[in-house]
């Protein structure tokens, strides 16, 4: 059962066509990735499916309903979240202070107490740093503060754009161990990511994008094995 279809997404910026003609489809429970080279189009990708891309054309559809031209917060409240590159986490707040805020639009605000222990217990290393500034984390457990942000609303998918990006290796493989995780509990999740290896391990199903185009899909783990298509379309 299909959570998310797109189907023929195009997307500008000004006059430059980022997007032409994607379709994809993701199913209920699936971890899916999207790997490529930088500037293949992923990010827009992402970008346009949460509704941050203004010029576009195409259908999304979310468990049925077409929510291409729907404003962003109707998607967050339909179980659509999204972690961005750029984190944006707010430095001078607390971890604690800064999962609250994921909570504001969301229907578990009245069970805050309960829901960010819940949080604690999925990210161990934020539970040992809930009274701590958000400015004073490491790169790495920032990112994992913008993840555990967008789950305290409890989504039923998750969009993450390159979540490993400059994290130490040691921080990465906790992250990925969290993917895991968060998929073993139902979450369906589209992950936009370089290290391709590790997405490909995750992830059930993949697809290859290059100059706004989705040139290839496949099951993740044959396209692990795939070394030709990596070198073509995914070496950096």
């Amino acid at each position: 059962m299909s959570m998310l279809q797109v189907k023929d997404l195009n997307a500008w910026y000004g006059r430059s066509h980022v997007l032409q003609g994607v379709s994809l489809d993701v199913g209920q429970g699936e971890a899916v990735c999207m790997i490529g080279r930088n500037g293949a189009g992923k990010t827009t990708t992402l970008r346009t499916i949460m509704g941050l891309v203004a010029r576009h054309t195409g259908e999304v559809l979310f468990q049925g309903e077409d929510i291409l031209n729907e404003p962003i917060h109707h998607r967050f409240t339909l179980g659509l979240a999204y972690v961005p590159e750029e984190r944006r986490i707010v430095p001078g707040l607390t971890v604690q202070e800064n999962l609250r805020l994921g909570l504001v639009a969301s229907q578990n605000r009245n069970r805050e107490a309960e829901v960010i222990d819940g949080i604690a217990e999925t990210f161990p290393r934020l539970r040992e740093r809930l009274g701590q500034t958000a400015d004073t984390l490491s790169g790495g457990e920032q990112q994992m503060l913008a993840i555990a942000r967008a789950m305290v609303s409890e989504p039923r998918f998750i969009m993450l754009d390159e979540p490993s990006e400059g994290i130490m290796p040691i921080l990465v493989d906790e992250m990925f161990e969290l993917f895991t995780r968060m998929k073993a509990k139902g979450t369906t999740i589209l992950l936009v990511e370089q290290n391709v290896a590790r997405a490909l391990e995750v992830a059930d199903r993949a697809y290859v994008m290059d100059q706004g185009l989705i040139i290839h899909s496949g099951n993740a783990k044959d396209l692990l094995g795939d070394k030709e298509i990596q070198e073509r379309y995914c070496a950096v």
